[in-house]
């Protein structure tokens, strides 16, 4: 099967080359990559939508961005949109997003290194949970917190938060999701990455009131 080629990256971002997708997370080579968080508004309240990877994945059965993958040799950021349609199934255009710029981290684990220069953007959606098509063997679910309660677990003010959502088991059947959730539910990147984004995210919602 033919691989995944990427386009790496010096410290300071400039670029270097390209090189598979394996050798990527082998050597550790600065890579890019698309990030989407969705966000919708119910009454005077901000909800954030998570999802939950699929236990196939790196970082598996772990929660993690609305939709985010590796953005191809050949591929602009405009580009990364397909993530969104291939992760969750929704449509959504390049144009409709908001940027919040890139921002770069780093997750080391064993002999797997991972070293991102992510695009991020922010789509203000109007969806409800039940409007989502997941690609099952990516993503099994899909959930969705308070942006206030998710924003204040990543400044150490929460412990736990609440999720409610959906996922699919290894027999295809839809269960419900409603339960408490710490770091330790998610994707490891950097607890600065978070409070970046969210930051940013929080920023943006507060000019748009």
């Amino acid at each position: 099967m033919k691989q995944e080629m990427l386009k790496i990256f010096d410290d300071d971002s400039n670029q270097i080359g390209t090189a598979t997708r394996h050798d990527v997370h082998r050597v550790g080579y600065w890579h890019e990559v698309f990030h989407c968080w969705f966000v919708s508004r119910h009454k005077n309240e901000y909800y954030i939508y998570l999802q939950l990877r699929s236990p196939h994945k790196d970082y598996p059965n772990l929660l993690d961005i609305t939709a985010a993958g590796h953005l191809l040799a050949d591929e602009t950021v405009q580009d990364g949109v397909r993530e969104i349609q291939e992760e969750v199934g929704v449509n959504v255009s390049f144009n409709e997003l908001v940027p919040l710029g890139t921002v770069k981290y780093r997750i080391i684990e064993n002999n797997f290194f991972d070293k991102e220069i992510a695009n991020v953007f922010l789509y203000q959606s109007h969806h409800n949970l039940e409007d989502f098509n997941l690609q099952v063997n990516e993503v099994t679910g899909i959930v969705k917190c308070k942006f206030s309660h998710f924003h204040d677990l990543w400044f150490g003010k929460r412990r736990y938060i609440n999720i409610k959502g959906y996922m699919y088991n290894e027999n295809g059947k839809k269960t419900p999701i409603d339960k408490k959730v710490g770091h330790e539910s998610f994707v490891p990147h950097e607890v600065d990455l978070y409070q970046t984004v969210l930051q940013k995210i929080k920023k943006y919602l507060i000019k748009e009131n």
